[in-house]
């Protein structure tokens, strides 16, 4: 229970530190903006044309009599369009964060300055079509595993009962594991931290990633508020994955812009 809290204190942390710093928050907002109309404009399309494309993909059901071909087709219609949602929260992370690499990655540098001891931060070392093509391939991955426990549940839905109590709160708890993966991998990529080793870190913490990332996930399921969240998450993701590596992190106030001179290990949050 701890570490729920901690995760979740990384959480707000992070959103308070954007909105110390204005400027950075302000560029942070564009990658979010951009993805959003692009789902915006899919989900449109779809909302649009998705009844044709069931029509156009069930041909034998065009002789069927009375009113089961229109609930037939009605029911597929909107299973993809609740699919589409599905896969939109699913992936708008790991898209904006591809979109928004070069801002992010400018950001969480300068979260790590903020709070390093000696106000420097880690850096790849690599070009940047080299750091987009690790953060896409990864991204790739991540939305696949995604995707395979995003159809797991989706059948375990139909279960009476257990479907529509336990399953969905197992379904934000996966997508909040999810959603910290892809915003940690900014600053661990940056440390040479693979996806394996990635992976490996965050399932040693289960409840501390759970406690930030699921409630992000269920903020997330509206797009419109995962554009305002998103640069204090990657901001709060940064300073999380100070503590999983164990660096040193500077205990400033988390309300103003003071230097403190106290130092404490960054696994010991609000300290």
């Amino acid at each position: 229970m701890r570490d729920l809290g901690a995760g979740f204190h990384y959480l707000l942390k992070g959103q308070r530190w954007v909105a110390r710093h204005g400027k950075q928050y302000g560029f942070g907002l564009i990658p979010g903006l951009i993805t959003l109309v692009l789902y915006v404009a899919a989900l449109v399309a779809l909302g649009t044309w998705g009844e044709d494309f069931v029509s156009w993909a069930t041909p034998f059901a065009d002789d069927w009599s009375g009113p089961w071909q229109g609930l037939f087709r009605g029911f597929l219609t909107a299973v993809l369009f609740a699919l589409a949602l599905l896969l939109a929260v699913l992936t708008f992370t790991a898209v904006t964060l591809l979109i928004g690499q070069p801002f992010y990655e400018n950001l969480s540098e300068k979260v790590d300055r903020d709070v390093s001891p000696d106000g420097t931060a880690p850096e790849s070392g690599l070009p940047l079509w080299r750091e987009l093509w690790i953060s896409a391939r990864d991204s790739l991955r991540i939305v696949v595993r995604a995707l395979l426990w995003a159809v797991l549940l989706f059948a375990l839905g139909f279960v009476p009962v257990v479907g529509q109590t336990v399953v969905p709160v197992i379904g934000f708890f996966v997508t909040g594991f999810f959603l910290t993966e892809e915003l940690t991998a900014v600053a661990l990529q940056r440390r040479g931290v693979d996806l394996r080793a990635r992976l490996t870190l965050l399932r040693s913490r289960k409840t501390l990633i759970w406690g930030f990332g699921t409630p992000l996930a269920l903020a997330f399921v509206v797009p419109f508020v995962a554009v305002f969240l998103m640069p204090g998450a990657v901001a709060g993701a940064t300073l999380m994955a100070r503590e999983l590596l164990g660096e040193e992190t500077r205990d400033g106030d988390d309300e103003s812009d003071d230097d403190s001179d106290e130092w404490t290990l960054s696994g010991e949050p609000g300290s």
